[in-house]
């Protein structure tokens, strides 16, 4: 794959729908640069961006059941 990627690349290697890339790409939310008003992408970053997000999500996900299984701990008076 190369390492600058269109909409339709990326849409493609992400398996999502090129509307889902346009807006993500509009928000900020994927790395993204627009040159001459077409949106690309470097696939490393696209790669990065993956991998830290999953790494963040399990650790939130990690610190939600944490959260949880204290709270199961209280006693509660009524």
């Amino acid at each position: 794959m190369k390492e600058i990627m269109t909409v339709k690349q990326v849409a493609r290697y992400l398996q999502m729908n090129e509307h889902t890339i346009y807006r993500l790409a509009r928000a900020g939310e994927i790395p993204s640069i627009k040159i001459s008003g077409q949106w690309r992408f470097k696939k490393d970053l696209i790669d990065r961006w993956i991998t830290e997000a999953s790494i963040q999500r399990v650790k939130n996900n990690d610190q939600d059941n944490k959260a949880k299984k204290g709270k199961g701990d209280q006693i509660q008076l009524f």
